[in-house]
């Protein structure tokens, strides 16, 4: 059995992140010791694991909520979890694409500039007003989720 902090170092996770899991369910009330300190076994450490794997590859917490539910279910078809990858790599790609148009518009705002003073500066030019952009760039924060 591990403590938090242990399953944190294990699992390369923070213990106040293994509190907030458990808090929204991704993982599920630990056992105490008599001390009232948290006890957690292998599956615990497993499905750590398995939450920092999928949100390295973005995934939302509320599709990792749905594919831990059907990981917790062997028997049934794959299909829901393709489904949900699926959607993960359009939301992927079309995240490519937006910072794609942002690498294309940073490069023509450097390209632009003359580099002689700020009040000719096309970067300063651009930032302050949105229509000398060449396209919409308006990228999604990861806070959004």
């Amino acid at each position: 059995m591990l403590t938090i902090g242990k399953l944190g170092e294990a699992a390369g996770v923070k213990v106040p992140t293994i509190r907030y899991y458990e808090q929204i369910g991704l993982l599920p009330e630990p056992e105490r010791s008599a001390g009232n300190q948290r006890l957690y076994g292998k599956s615990a450490q497993d499905r750590l694991a398995f939450i920092r794997h999928a949100r390295e590859l973005g995934f939302p917490l509320d599709a990792i909520r749905d594919l831990l539910s059907l990981s917790d279910q062997p028997d049934q078809s794959c299909a829901a979890a393709d489904i949900i990858a699926k959607e993960q790599l359009a939301a992927v790609k079309a995240r490519i694409a937006q910072l794609t148009a942002l690498e294309a518009e940073l490069e023509r705002m450097i390209r632009q500039c003359a580099q002689g003073t700020i009040a000719d500066c096309r970067v300063i030019e651009s930032l302050s007003d949105h229509s000398h952009c060449a396209h919409d760039h308006d990228v999604p924060t990861a806070a959004a989720e």
